[in-house]
């Protein structure tokens, strides 16, 4: 299996995402920017606005290449600087409806000039209301996707995502976890092949998980204090992506391009000094549910308490 091999897959993935995506939007299309990395490589950001359903959504694909700075190998735990190769594809939807969630996915290869590689990746939902029922199908529809490859892989990998996902400025997760991996890699159990097999799944499973989402929740009513939530939920994603997301900062230490690495900004956030949400309320609920360890796909959604 070759690099080439792999950015091909990527590429697809991003074709068939942006198709059923404008499929399941149902009025924007995407607008699409090829641009070349100054240091070697390049991609195409294809972006998404004022949609139906979709507020703001962007389905990148990159493939870049250079000489690795001595920041970021060191940020790497590797032994010395070389040159590298990246390949992926990154996805963030903000949806106009705040009954539904923000939702993220990557799937990415890296690989250095010595021979070294791995895959890593995700995929993770940011609800601006947490319903108990949709984080139990979320985290099914992953768990299924991980064991069809290895029934290790849900458990350690939400974990991952649980203490990825975590703003520790305010104490709270990001939103409901996910699965989150980095440096998979051949081992003694698993082949190249193997590992790639799983980052296809996971993949693969982001139209089915966001199309359960558009058609239980997209043609839904809400109030204005609804959108103002939103805002405020909003403001916490950015606030993760700029402080803590290590994607953005591999980005802008190799030079990337500027708007697609900020293309997971949400369109408008909203800080409130000092909010606090009202007793017993939608909201005050959303917050006790973010927290780590959460296993919501052993819970039964009703029996969920705040």
């Amino acid at each position: 299996m070759t690099r080439e091999q792999i950015q091909t897959w990527f590429q697809n993935l991003q074709d068939n995402i942006c198709v059923s995506l404008e499929q399941l939007d149902g009025k924007a299309t995407f607008q699409e920017d090829l641009w070349e990395r100054d240091g070697g490589g390049g991609g195409r950001t294809r972006i998404m606005q004022q949609g139906r359903v979709i507020e703001k959504g962007g389905v990148n694909f990159s493939a870049v290449h250079g000489h690795l700075s001595d920041k970021m190998w060191q940020q790497l735990h590797l032994t010395s600087s070389s040159d590298f190769y990246a390949t992926g594809v990154s996805i963030v939807i903000h949806p106009s409806n705040p009954l539904m969630p923000i939702i993220h996915m990557n799937v990415r290869y890296f690989e250095m000039g010595n021979g070294q590689y791995w895959f890593g990746g995700g995929i993770d939902l940011t609800p601006h209301y947490v319903f108990p029922e949709d984080a139990h199908f979320f985290h099914t529809s992953l768990k299924n996707a991980c064991d069809k490859h290895d029934p290790n892989y849900y458990p350690q990998f939400k974990k991952w995502a649980d203490d990825y996902f975590y703003i520790k400025h305010r104490q709270e997760t990001r939103g409901i976890g996910g699965i989150f991996f980095n440096q998979l890699t051949a081992d003694e159990q698993t082949t190249k092949a193997q590992r790639f097999d799983f980052v296809k799944e996971v993949g693969n499973s982001f139209v089915p998980i966001y199309q359960y989402f558009i058609q239980k929740h997209a043609h839904k009513n809400y109030t204005e204090a609804n959108k103002k939530w939103q805002m405020l939920r909003r403001s916490r994603y950015a606030e993760f992506n700029l402080v803590y997301d290590l994607g953005t900062k591999f980005g802008l230490d190799t030079n990337g391009r500027i708007e697609s690495i900020f293309m997971s900004m949400p369109p408008s956030t909203g800080w409130k000094y000092n909010f606090k949400a009202a007793p017993n309320s939608a909201e005050a609920k959303t917050l006790s549910l973010l927290k780590k360890e959460i296993d919501w796909a052993s819970l039964v959604p009703s029996k969920v308490k705040a």
